[in-house]
């Protein structure tokens, strides 16, 4: 099957892009990684929530590639220290 749509996982991690491709290539979609764009470079997370910098990401690629971009943000976060050491998880699509 012919891929009709692509999009990129802002993810260096070729695991990651292997787990999203291989289900989605049944549908005819193409999942590229970072790998594909190395004028990319690396993109500062710059949010105060997981849901920010997962939007950082995804925004920063999908304006650079021209594609539809996926990307995702998490943390250790510790309850007995109020939260600290990370940020509430979430992921964004673009």
């Amino acid at each position: 099957m012919t891929a009709v749509l692509r999009i990129v996982l802002a993810t260096q991690n070729a695991g990651k892009v292997r787990e999203l491709a291989e289900p989605l290539a049944h549908a005819g979609v193409e999942v590229l990684g970072l790998d594909a764009f190395p004028e990319i470079g690396d993109i500062a997370e710059t949010g105060l929530t997981f849901e920010e910098n997962a939007y950082i990401k995804a925004a920063t690629v999908a304006r650079h590639s021209g594609l539809l971009s996926v990307a995702d943000d998490s943390g250790l976060e510790v309850d007995a220290l109020g939260g600290l050491m990370g940020i509430a998880a979430d992921a964004t699509f673009l």
